[in-house]
């Protein structure tokens, strides 16, 4: 058996040719799995489980149909669709995660995270997620009317951009000190995350004596991407996007 992670999707009304991606992940790789895994940005933006749209229809009922398989499908919170809320997981028959978590992968311990935590030298970046992941902060904008945090999550993609254009790479990648903090706080093994877009299987890091390995999954802007883990080890997989 194998177990199956995906990341960074960005899923947006805009790239249908990556939801038609993802759609062809659930139908033909999913049912065959032990366990799928969505480690964060599986939408491009997420302002409430209370907005409806097709997309979010459709993928829902995308999950559901392989969740009504047996198949666990878990979700762990990105920093674009970190509103996504109980309501709109339980459509989709997906368990939530929390921020990290650290589970039994063949006899491996292995930490899953989405991997924004790790970017520690972005400091504009920290300082706004830890307002944003507030309780407070979210039910104060989740109170608000649909246009007004449509208008909100629209200005925030916007300097989202602009930031990623101003800040340095290395900034924009993870600090290799909390990676190894990160590694030594859990005691996991293996790491698997995503969010820097750059995916890789790192050669194996020393933390505290033990031999560590650090997976980055993929996004899916030119391409899908997904990560395939059962006892013989890890595999990094390219989908294509076409539906033709």
């Amino acid at each position: 058996m194998t177990t199956l992670f995906i990341s960074d999707l960005h899923l947006d009304e805009s790239r249908p040719d990556i939801t038609a991606g993802l759609l062809r992940l659930l139908s033909e790789q999913a049912p065959a799995a032990e366990a799928l895994y969505i480690l964060g940005d599986l939408f491009e933006a997420w302002i409430g489980d209370d907005e409806e749209s097709a997309l979010a229809d459709s993928v829902a009922n995308a999950l559901r149909r392989v969740a009504e398989l047996g198949i666990p499908i878990r979700f762990a919170h990105g920093n674009r669709d970190f509103l996504i809320g109980e309501t709109y997981a339980a459509r989709c028959g997906m368990q939530m995660l929390a921020e990290t978590t650290v589970v039994d992968l063949y006899g491996i311990p292995t930490l899953l995270l989405h991997g924004d935590t790790l970017c520690s030298d972005d400091l504009a970046y920290q300082a706004f997620r830890s307002q944003v992941r507030q309780s407070g902060w979210q039910q104060g904008f989740l109170a608000q009317p649909l246009s007004a945090r449509r208008a909100f999550a629209a200005e925030a993609r916007a300097r989202s951009q602009q930031h990623t254009r101003a800040a340095g790479m290395a900034i924009m990648d993870v600090a290799a000190t909390a990676v190894t903090e990160t590694f030594r706080l859990h005691g996991a093994s293996r790491m698997i995350h995503g969010h820097t877009h750059r995916p890789a299987i790192h050669p194996s890091l020393d933390v505290d004596g033990r031999s560590c390995q650090r997976i980055v999954l993929g996004d899916w802007h030119h391409h899908g991407s997904m990560l395939r883990v059962d006892a013989s080890g890890a595999s990094l997989i390219t989908l294509p996007l076409a539906t033709s």
